[in-house]
């Protein structure tokens, strides 16, 4: 099986390479040196789509690629670069993939749960049809549908809508660690806001999971079956690391460090997987006692 993946220096993507082995990995990068750095010589790399006319040389396309969405401030350029780099990409993938006559037979694109904006304590699955019109949605709504355009029936298309990715390999929980350690973390605001998130291994197990299973197609939450209010994930990983939670982060001062990329933490959603447990998914870390273990050793 030939695979392409874009984004493939990311904190999943380069986890993900070692799982898809012995199958036949590309990954798509505009910096190749520092992909190799990352992943190694023996993964064969692209820097430029442009000589290719189709994709027909490759079974599944996994497209990760977008610039980090919570690394700096959301000025009106950032935002437009954050948004560039997911929809450009997505665009020319669709493309290629359209343009073929034995098109790959699975492309699996990224999103995230900020799809589904701020909301309060309702469950929500796939079918939540009510969305907040907020920039993570806008964002991930349109890179949705840019997605949706290579569905066909050569190609089904799975949608990742992605909660926060748990791993002491970086990402979001590696930024949270610091204040921990030093005793003092605490909740976010008052706390009271959801926390969808998902441990590593459920994420890979998880796409390779929509790999291998053939009536997979449409949007996945992948996060995993049992959301945490931020005071409760804090209280966890106070524990986890044999720290005091004592201390809560108010609002204002979130704000002043923020700007409007606060919300992303201080508003929450309390998204469940349904359709990927449907589909004969069994998550390894459905609890997050379990996913915080790692930290423990």
């Amino acid at each position: 099986m030939k695979i392409l993946i874009t984004g493939g220096s990311g904190l999943i993507g380069s986890s993900l390479i070692p799982i898809l082995r012995p199958c036949d990995v590309s990954v798509y990068t505009r910096n190749v040196a520092m992909a190799e750095q990352i992943l190694g010589h023996k993964i064969y790399f692209l820097s430029t789509l442009t000589h290719l006319s189709n994709l027909d040389d490759y079974d599944v396309v996994i497209n990760l690629a977008g610039e980090p969405i919570a690394d700096k401030k959301w000025t009106d350029e950032q935002k437009r670069k954050i948004e560039h780099s997911r929809w450009s990409i997505t665009e020319d993938i669709v493309a290629l993939i359209n343009a073929g006559e034995t098109p790959p037979k699975l492309l699996i694109s990224g999103s995230a749960i900020g799809f589904y904006g701020r909301q309060q304590d309702q469950i929500i699955d796939e079918d939540f049809s009510s969305p907040h019109d907020e920039f993570s949605h806008q964002l991930c709504e349109r890179w949705e549908f840019l997605a949706r355009k290579a569905q066909s029936d050569k190609t089904r298309v799975c949608i990742l809508r992605t909660g926060v990715v748990i791993t002491k390999r970086g990402g979001a929980l590696q930024k949270m660690l610091m204040p921990f350690k030093l005793g003092l973390g605490g909740p976010i605001g008052n706390g009271s806001q959801y926390m969808s998130w998902i441990h590593l291994e459920d994420m890979l197990q998880g796409i390779a999971h929509l790999i291998t299973n053939e009536s997979c197609e449409g949007v996945y939450n992948f996060t995993a079956p049992n959301p945490v209010t931020n005071a409760e994930f804090s209280r966890e990983l106070a524990a986890a690391l044999s720290r005091p939670c004592l201390f809560k982060v108010p609002e204002f001062v979130l704000r002043m460090m923020m700007g409007e990329m606060a919300d992303l933490v201080l508003y929450g959603q309390r998204v469940v997987p349904k359709r990927l447990e449907e589909s004969g998914y069994q998550f390894i870390y459905p609890e997050i006692s379990q996913a915080l273990d790692c930290l423990r050793k």
